[in-house]
């Protein structure tokens, strides 16, 4: 996913510099004109070496995530991005906006998903509320903008254009990754969704396909 947010936020003309373990998409990242930093989010000098490499930030994007096994990075790797995006914050004189992805099954949106699901995930869902949690706080804290996206279940094929926000924590389904990205991108150029937490589905990809009411960008 997060190679199709750094694909649409450069074709909106943006800035961009990305944060990866590793090397793979160099070449694409290079050929966009955007910025590679080699890094992993585990490690505080990574994540500061990749805010230095610019003067200021206007938004930080984190698709970081871990597995079941390993799902250290949702919690640790997310929190070093958010408190020093703060600290970047601070040092250029405003805050940036942090847009946050989870997962639907994060914190209140525990009952969404179906009880196996859940419990296979149980030990990634955890740290990510972790991630939330700090993210809530430090936004209060220092007065930093924030929106935290929960995705539904993530597919590798093509957008779709269907998919959607919504403020109910009961909703779950599957989206593309292009369309979260999509949703994503929108949140990090319109301050409408600013403050919320917001599950993202396929509208068309529902379970059960309860009615809901969608939140508009």
């Amino acid at each position: 996913m997060a190679m199709d947010v750094v694909r649409q936020l450069k074709d909106a003309g943006t800035w961009v510099t990305v944060l990866q373990r590793k090397n793979d998409d160099r070449a694409e990242i290079e050929k966009m004109g955007a910025f590679l930093s080699k890094g992993d989010a585990l490690d505080v000098k990574s994540v500061q070496k990749a805010y230095d490499m610019v003067e200021e930030y206007d938004a930080v994007v984190s698709t970081v995530g871990g597995t079941p096994a390993d799902p250290k990075a949702d919690s640790e790797g997310n929190i070093n991005l958010i408190e020093l995006a703060a600290k970047k914050g601070e040092e250029q004189g405003r805050m940036p906006k942090f847009v946050l992805v989870t997962s639907i099954g994060t914190g209140d949106s525990q009952g969404a998903p179906p009880p196996q699901v859940y419990e296979a995930l149980k030990p990634v869902l955890d740290e990510k509320v972790k991630a939330e949690d700090r993210l809530r706080a430090i936004c209060e804290e220092k007065g930093m903008p924030f929106v935290i996206v929960r995705p539904g279940g993530l597919k590798t094929e093509k957008a779709t254009g269907t998919g959607v926000l919504t403020e109910d924590t009961t909703i779950c389904g599957a989206i593309h990754r292009a369309d979260v990205a999509s949703l994503v991108v929108k949140c990090v150029l319109k301050d409408k969704a600013n403050g919320k937490t917001l599950s993202a589905v396929d509208a068309e990809q529902l379970f059960d396909q309860p009615a809901f009411e969608t939140f508009e960008l």
